[in-house]
């Protein structure tokens, strides 16, 4: 197996962003070069979580090859002697056997795979993917002007990351055991970008690993969530009301910017590519409304410069960017309540069976129709979710206690008080390499969930969003990837401090992991090793006890910013509001739902009799000519009789012309008779087959 379950490990992780991206963003409509980025980014960031644990366990491995290897050469040799027979030989210690775990790696190829890795993600991280989005978010209309532009709004970015790097490289210069190398340069690099990433990392995770557990528990009283998303909806619909007046407003800019600059301006291309920014709708109605010809201005509207025409451009930017993410965040809560709705309504089902108030608008897949039933679907959401959510948090809580509890503790060695070192200690001795392995894993996946979530659910990040088929915007996308490249490298190097894995924190002399060793040795920034990765995670363990009692919520309530408190008086008002609003929009999906069954009732009950009626067309135009050429032929050999002319004339009366073109069906008593474009539905009376 070497190297074989990295390369699968590899392929599997690819596979996943790929589904991931298209999940999340659109193909068709997003530029490629924002889906290559994220993808990428997502690819380095899962790679680095799925290939830690194989890391930890090859570290493993080799370890117990080096303590073999040290008990071997600590043995003096045995002197043999055919002498003396009677001599007892020296007892020695049983070698211990190191079994080579599943998944092991050879030596050589993990430094390399961390070093393409890391670097890459660093790259996209502070250069790319920020240089991208601002690049994109410019109103400039040049190459050039976009660039300025991205690198002046980027200049926080890097002076955060410069100040941090510089202030190292000032400590290793002046300090007189130290000398500078590139290797050292690159260690400090290394060491300003994980204390960027680790100074946010405790802040988020000291939040989400509190309301993680506690969403999950109230996501199990159905009451209580959804009250919460009634409180959501009457929020949401303020912030959309807003986007889609700053909407208007900057349209309405546009369209007197338009009017000023004619065909004949300089600046007409650059109108035309802010037009090109705006929604179709407005658009069209711009379009309707605006005469390039006309080389005067009934208006009398100044002529904008080209500095007003790239701030408009960028209005016009966010405005379209605001108003689409907020369309989509209210068509996703909408969703949410109306199901919640109906999980209500159906907790007093009879039949056992799930119905929804609407159809589903994507087709049901093969698991819909065999396996998720709409009996199962009902055992699920009325009986069983309840408990499993209650379930899932009290274990997602008990995980929260000892990540806390490690993050508390790692520092001490003699006697290990981290729960995830002495886990991992106790599977080393048994040589378990499954267990350490998933362990890893999922220790890691639950620290990534409680960092990235706490992102997207915190006011301040809520410009940026991620929702499922294909309605996430390419800003938030560029966002998701950039945030991810930032925060997974600190992350792991410090769960490697919570198994005792970093000898740099722990002060052990045993084998490293690959990752550890292309972070560099911190002893050459020892206040960074033995202070700052050390001391500072301890705050979480403030935080976790502010999240737990609200503190941040209650502060920002009384801001002004209203949040969710519950007995609240004015939560309780937003709640009806939320209630009400829901309920309109339940009202007129209703009837968007019934004009659709009208008309669909509408095309079946006519076209079967359309259907029927062409058919009885054709056969009658075949019968006609049959009988036609059988009229020609009796008439040349033999006077036909008067009742073959009655029966010829008959059918002639029952064909219609052969360009009619049926559009309504009337049916009489008697006679059944057609309407078409340019005839009566009354029945003629004259034959007008009479001449044939």
């Amino acid at each position: 197996m070497s190297g074989v379950a990295l390369g699968i490990e590899i392929v599997v992780v690819f596979f996943l962003a790929l589904f991931l991206l298209h999940r999340y963003g659109d193909f068709r409509k997003q530029h490629r070069m924002v889906l290559f980025a994220t993808l990428l980014a997502w690819f380095l960031c899962f790679l680095i979580v799925f290939i830690l644990p194989l890391d930890v366990s090859t570290s493993i491995y080799n370890q117990c090859k080096i303590n073999n290897n040290k008990e071997k050469a600590a043995v003096p040799p045995t002197e043999y002697s055919n002498q003396s027979s009677n001599s007892s030989a020296p007892t020695t210690s049983p070698k211990e056997v190191c079994h080579k775990p599943w998944s092991y790696i050879p030596d050589g190829i993990l430094p390399v795979f961390w070093r393409v890795v890391y670097w890459t993600s660093q790259f996209l991280t502070w250069l790319l993917i920020p240089f991208m989005q601002s690049y994109a978010r410019s109103g400039g209309f040049s190459i050039s002007g976009k660039v300025k532009t991205a690198l002046i709004e980027n200049a926080i970015y890097y002076g955060t990351y410069l100040l941090i790097f510089c202030s190292l490289l000032i400590y290793v210069a002046v300090s007189p055991k130290l000398h500078l190398s590139w290797t050292q340069l690159r260690v400090i690099g290394i060491t300003a970008a994980n204390t960027w990433g680790l100074f946010l990392l405790v802040l988020l995770l000291g939040y989400g690993l509190v309301e993680i557990p506690r969403s999950y528990w109230n996501a199990s009283c159905h009451g209580h969530l959804l009250a919460k998303t009634y409180f959501k909806a009457s929020k949401l619909m303020t912030e959309k009301a807003d986007a889609e007046e700053n909407l208007e407003d900057v349209m309405e800019d546009v369209r007197n910017a338009s009017e000023a600059i004619k065909y004949n301006n300089p600046l007409r291309k650059c109108i035309d590519t802010v037009l090109r920014k705006c929604p179709t709708d407005y658009q069209e109605k711009m379009g309707r409304n605006m005469d390039d010809y006309e080389d005067f201005d009934e208006h009398g509207n100044p002529c904008p410069s080209k500095r007003s025409l790239v701030k408009l451009h960028k209005q016009v930017i966010y405005a379209v960017q605001r108003h689409n993410r907020t369309q989509v965040q209210w068509q996703m809560l909408l969703e949410e309540a109306v199901h919640l709705e109906d999980v209500a309504k159906n907790e007093a089902s009879v039949a056992h069976q799930f119905v929804h108030s609407f159809p589903s608008s994507e087709p049901p897949g093969w698991i819909s129709r065999y396996f998720y039933t709409p009996t199962i679907e009902w055992y699920w959401e009325c009986k069983l979710r309840h408990w499993f959510y209650r379930g899932l948090a009290v274990i997602l809580m008990l995980v929260s206690v000892a990540v806390v509890w490690s993050e508390c503790t790692f520092f001490s060695t003699q006697p290990v008080l981290s729960l995830f070192a002495v886990f991992i200690q106790l599977a080393e001795k048994e040589y378990n390499y499954f267990y350490i392995e998933m362990a890893c894993f999922f220790t890691i996946f639950y620290l990534c969930y409680c960092v990235y979530s706490t992102v997207f659910r915190i006011r301040v990040f809520n410009y940026y969003y991620l929702a499922s088929h294909h309605q996430t915007d390419a800003y938030s996308l560029q966002f998701s990837g950039m945030l991810f490249c930032r925060l997974t490298p600190p992350l792991c190097l410090n769960f490697l401090g919570l198994i005792h894995m970093d000898t740099a924190i722990s002060g052990q002399q045993r084998e490293q992991t690959a990752y550890t060793t292309i972070m560099g040795s911190m002893k050459v920034l020892s206040f960074i090793a033995k202070g700052f990765y050390i001391y500072y995670p301890m705050l979480i363990l403030l935080l976790c006890i502010a999240t737990y009692y609200s503190l941040g919520t209650r502060c920002l309530n009384m801001l002004g910013f209203q949040q969710f408190m519950g007995e609240n008086n004015m939560t309780t008002d937003l709640v009806d509001e939320g209630r009400e609003l829901i309920r309109r929009e339940r009202r007129m999906r209703q009837r968007t739902e019934d004009g659709e069954i009208r008309r669909r009732e509408f095309r079946e009950r006519y076209r079967d009799p359309q259907e029927k009626y062409a058919s009885r067309n054709r056969n009658s135009y075949s019968e006609l000519k049959e009988n036609n050429e059988s009229v020609m032929n009796s008439s040349a050999f033999a006077p036909a009789s008067r009742r073959d002319r009655s029966d010829q004339t008959e059918l002639l009366q029952d064909a219609e012309p052969l360009d009619f073109n049926a559009e309504e069906i009337v049916e009489t008593d008697d006679r059944r008779y057609t309407g078409g474009r340019y005839l009566s539905t009354s029945l003629s009376r004259g034959r007008i087959f009479d001449d044939v």
